[in-house]
């Protein structure tokens, strides 16, 4: 059983930047693709970015591309959200997932076995 913690949300001001980690507990973490998603205030869960297993194919929401990255580290079984020019907008419940066995990136909630409890994002204007 995959273990997902995430880390790094907190407050922040609009233009302002903020890291996220998540770590896992097991190394087959470095097998499988993973992903954020978040889910704003009286809003569903939303995908926002993904990255296969070796970091070589990735993939955002159009409402965050060019101002989010995505990376890992299978090393120390980490991926990163590195999140720039925030928004009120970007205020939400930021969750890391992980397909499992299943290299690639996907967009689909459906296709994520292991998900993390979740960190708080919140982006004052």
């Amino acid at each position: 059983q995959v273990q997902l913690v995430e880390s790094g949300g907190g407050l922040v001001q609009a233009g302002g930047s903020l890291r996220l980690s998540c770590a896992a507990s097991d190394r087959t973490f470095s097998s499988s693709g993973m992903a954020w998603f978040r889910r704003a205030p009286g809003k569903e869960r939303m995908f926002v970015a993904a990255i296969s297993w070796s970091g070589g194919s990735t993939r955002y929401a159009d409402s965050v591309a060019g101002r989010f990255t995505i990376s890992r580290d299978n090393a120390k079984n980490t991926v990163y959200l590195q999140m720039n020019s925030l928004k009120p907008e970007d205020t939400a419940v930021y969750y890391c997932a992980a397909r499992g066995t299943d290299l690639r990136t996907s967009v689909y909630e459906y296709d994520y076995r292991y998900w993390g409890q979740g960190t708080q994002v919140t982006v004052s204007s």
